[in-house]
């Protein structure tokens, strides 16, 4: 099965993507600032639920292709790599265009929908979401163990860590803005900073991704 040691890097690598402010971040903090706490909560609920299911799409299609092709596997990890340099870039260069506007476009004025309807809409979110699917199809295949076999199970538990972590801060996210609505609201500034932090983190993930991995 997965080692210590590979489930602790891919915990501490995981860590690093999830507190990258993202899309599925943007829709938990707007849905808290036009619904409050219980729709917040629901939406991460309903975000992470869609992440996985982008685990589990790897796990039983693309990671058993990856296990037989060097090819592949190089093609998806700097294809993956370049992505997230690409994601990193486009936000430093958009720092600004990150600000209250940002969240108004994620926020739906109208009445409040039901649990379920608002769980289904973060799962939509949190399976198109760009930086989960570069995520889970480049990096997550690079910490399984060959030689233990049984890599689609191994992705499997895996990808629960960064899907635990996710459901903590996403949570954490919407429970603060609902409770400093106005202080978000106000603020374009710190947004931005937000914006920026983020886009260069990504840019430094991006080189790690392309300069470690499998050597065969």
């Amino acid at each position: 099965m997965v080692s210590t040691d590979r489930f602790l890097a891919f915990a501490a690598m995981s860590l690093l993507v999830v507190m990258i402010p993202g899309p599925s971040v943007l829709f938990v903090i707007g849905r808290a600032l036009a619904h409050g706490r219980r729709t917040a909560v629901a939406t991460a609920v309903g975000n992470v639920f869609g992440s996985y299911l982008l685990v589990v799409a790897v796990a039983v299609g693309l990671g058993s292709i990856v296990e037989r092709s060097v090819v592949v596997y190089m093609t998806v990890k700097l294809a993956g790599a370049a992505y997230l340099v690409f994601l990193g870039v486009q936000a430093v260069r958009h720092r600004k265009d990150v600000r209250a506007s940002a969240i108004e476009r994620h926020t739906d004025r109208s009445p409040a929908r039901s649990d379920l309807r608002t769980v289904l809409d973060g799962a939509l979110v949190g399976v198109t979401n760009p930086k989960g699917i570069v995520f889970f199809a480049a990096v997550l295949p690079q910490f399984v163990d060959h030689s233990a076999g049984q890599l689609p199970l191994q992705m499997l538990v895996l990808g629960l860590i960064p899907i635990s972590i996710g459901l903590v801060t996403d949570t954490l996210w919407g429970l603060t803005a609902a409770t400093a609505r106005g202080w978000f609201a106000r603020s374009d500034r710190r947004l931005s900073l937000i914006g920026g932090a983020g886009g260069f983190t990504m840019i430094g993930l991006g080189v790690t991704v392309a300069a470690t991995g499998r050597a065969d």
